[in-house]
């Protein structure tokens, strides 16, 4: 009895062994996942996706997901080009297109593409005024995206969109640009009536030379004015005299013979 309860341990115990083995030499990799084999310590290869077969002891394999990626990037204190204090925050997306250099670049790809986001967005941005923060996202955005996917790319990183979320600014600030848009819709509307004015005086202009120029265009134009005073039914109306009429009559008097 002893000498069965040692074989059924021994059994057991070698079963156990031998599961580990298994396990340790057989990976199943999912279609977005690579993984990068090392045989004794050394780059061997980068397989996957499907069965995977390691060397126990021999072979290690360090798995890599090539899914994009979505990562926030803490707000950032940033002093624009004309010293306006913002913090600003955004988004950044990237995925893994060569797992070697993920694993063999760096150490920890996440945490220094995050950290290098960070930078570059304090860097690109104080490079602008606070109206470019606010009204270029979209040039901003590519010029981030453009500088991390160079710098990334000896990682084995593609960095796809960079989106700024927020431009926070002081409560100060926003008081100053609601009065800034207050003026600078003030300005258009005096611009605008201006306008309107410069034309009416220009049409003005432009009706007096024709009447000027055309014989009897202002007895014309002097009967239709009485014909509106006439209907307004008022008590008194004035008469006024036009010149051209005047000179008309004082040439009929010095014709007179007598």
């Amino acid at each position: 009895m002893p000498e069965l309860g040692l074989n059924i341990g021994l059994i057991i115990g070698l079963g156990a062994v031998l599961l580990a083995i298994l396990t340790s030499a057989i990976k199943v990799l999912r279609e977005y996942e690579r993984g990068v084999v090392f045989t004794l310590g050394r780059y061997s290869g980068t397989t996957g996706p499907g069965l995977i077969l390691l060397i126990p002891f021999l072979q290690q394999m360090v798995k890599m997901d090539l899914r994009i990626v979505a990562e926030d990037v803490p707000s950032q204190d940033v002093i624009s080009q004309d010293n306006v204090s913002v913090r600003v925050n955004a988004v950044l997306y990237y995925r893994i297109v060569n797992p070697e250099r993920a694993v063999n670049q760096v150490s920890d790809y996440q945490e220094a593409t995050s950290q290098l986001a960070q930078t570059t967005l304090r860097s690109v941005l104080g490079k602008h005024d606070l109206d470019e923060m606010l009204a270029e996202r979209d040039k901003l955005n590519s010029d981030i995206q453009e500088i991390l996917d160079a710098q990334t790319d000896a990682w084995g990183i593609k960095v796809a969109n960079v989106e700024i979320k927020h431009v926070d600014l002081d409560t100060s600030m926003i008081r100053a640009i609601a009065r800034q848009a207050e003026a600078e819709r003030e300005r258009r509307a005096k611009i605008i009536s201006a306008e309107g004015e410069e034309q009416a005086a220009q049409k003005l202009a432009d009706a007096a030379r024709i009447l000027a120029t055309e014989e009897g265009g202002m007895q014309l134009r002097y009967l239709s004015a009485l014909q509106n005073l006439g209907a307004e039914g008022t008590n008194t109306v004035i008469f006024p005299m036009p010149m051209d009429m005047m000179k008309t009559f004082m040439k009929g008097v010095s014709a007179d013979p007598r």
